[in-house]
């Protein structure tokens, strides 16, 4: 039969959808259903198999199928009602939402509340509109890592990755173990995407040239790749002439960033941060909506799958509450302002008499600097990084602090004088 109805509909079953069902089923909700357009659970984790998840909220050092396996089966363990193979079609704002799927058509359900958990897509050629022919032997870094880990297909012999992000690092030393030649990263800023663990294990210990301050300009080939130029970029991002290069190739793939999946809150008449991409939350994580919560990389872009986990955890507990109380909450609203040398800040406001967790990013690297949130938080750092999130956990106590504050609250991480 069809999904019936439900008391906490969850979309997406990756990490932030199962961690965000377990702790909604731990916390009272008796009817949680978990969508998924996919044919299994756990999102990307199982194309995802090397370690380094789970170092935080296991203290293991997990791949990614054996994280997605743990969820999976918490999930099951609860009794949660798992879609598999379901689409999502339109969520409307007063939390109506059209589902289909092959074997059970179209139809529709109105759940109590509902938690967004839809991650994030890769951006593409297209997006970043370089010049050449459309040849084959262009891909997506992602798409690469599924072709090679679960396919078992190789997408080329001799690649250039454009762009340094955590997936474009990792697929350059899992092409250079299966035998290919990486010629190149290419990196259009001064410093890498990734964290640094993966640029010391991925790239300078496998001698792999990391170009900084370069970019792809033109793509030559006309079945197939056939080669790439590369040139050096000013201070301005804009090439300079004089400095192109060809290099030889017949794959080149694209780790340029990733955009949060929100088609379905524009639908849903939510409230998006044009800086993160993803809706506009509370410390509950519930969005300009009332009774529709997000989590994880559908809200911004996480560099660890742990600070998804936690984040979607407190959006199912969050949404159990709302279910339990009727839909009440709400308090003083205090919002969150990027201060200097911080790009963003999650969550935009803090409405909870609770403790909280804030996550953010700086807009360019520093050393030797102080975190300052008002004159309630202070914290010197060796060295921040705009691919490296900061994390804040705010206790009960210093929440105290907040509710004496004004309507609005300062964050800035500024060197030390």
């Amino acid at each position: 039969m069809p999904l019936g109805n439900v008391d906490l509909l969850i979309v997406g079953s990756g990490p932030a959808g199962l961690a965000a069902a377990a702790k909604a089923k731990e916390a009272g909700v008796e009817k949680v259903a978990v969508v998924e357009r996919a044919e299994y659970p756990g999102g990307l984790l199982h194309q995802c198999i090397h370690n380094g998840f789970g170092l935080h909220y296991f203290k293991e050092d997990l791949t990614g199928p054996e994280y997605a396996h743990r969820f999976i089966g918490r999930t099951r363990e609860l009794k949660t009602e798992l879609c598999l193979e379901t689409m999502v079609l339109h969520i409307s704002s007063q939390r109506e939402v059209t589902l289909a799927s092959a074997k059970e058509g179209i139809w529709k359900i109105q759940p109590k509340a509902i938690i967004l958990a839809m991650g994030c897509r890769e951006r593409t050629r297209q997006q970043l509109l370089i010049p050449g022919t459309r040849c084959a032997g262009i891909l997506t870094a992602g798409t690469a890592q599924r072709y090679i880990n679960i396919d078992g297909l190789m997408p080329g012999k001799e690649v250039v990755i454009l762009g340094s992000g955590d997936i474009g690092m990792i697929m350059a030393r899992r092409l250079t173990l299966e035998g290919a030649e990486v010629k190149a990263v290419v990196e259009i800023l001064p410093y890498v995407g990734g964290l640094i663990r993966n640029e010391v294990q991925c790239i300078h210990d496998f001698a792999i040239p990391l170009l900084l301050q370069h970019t792809v300009t033109k793509i030559h080939g006309t079945e197939r790749v056939e080669a790439v130029t590369v040139a050096q970029v000013n201070g301005s991002a804009k090439p300079v002439a004089g400095t192109e290069k060809m290099v030889k190739c017949d794959t080149l793939l694209l780790s340029v960033g990733l955009i949060p999946e929100n088609e379905l809150s524009l639908m849903a008449g939510i409230e998006l941060d044009p800086l993160t991409g993803g809706p506009v939350v509370d410390d509950r994580m519930e969005t300009s909506v009332p009774g529709i919560f997000a989590g994880g990389n559908v809200v911004h872009v996480h560099d660890l799958v742990d600070n998804v986990t936690w984040e979607a955890e407190a959006a199912g507990a969050s949404a159990a509450e709302y279910i339990r109380d009727g839909g009440k909450g709400g308090g003083k609203k205090i919002a969150l302002k990027a201060g200097k040398n911080i790009r963003y800040i999650v969550p935009h406001t803090i409405t909870a008499d609770r403790g909280v967790n804030l996550y953010m990013r700086v807009r360019e690297p520093q050393e030797n600097v102080q975190l300052r949130i008002g004159q309630i938080y202070k914290k010197s750092l060796r060295a921040v990084r705009p691919s490296e999130m900061l994390k804040v956990s705010l206790s009960d106590r210093e929440w105290e602090k907040f509710k004496r504050g004004g309507k609005e609250l300062a964050v800035s991480c500024e060197r030390k004088d």
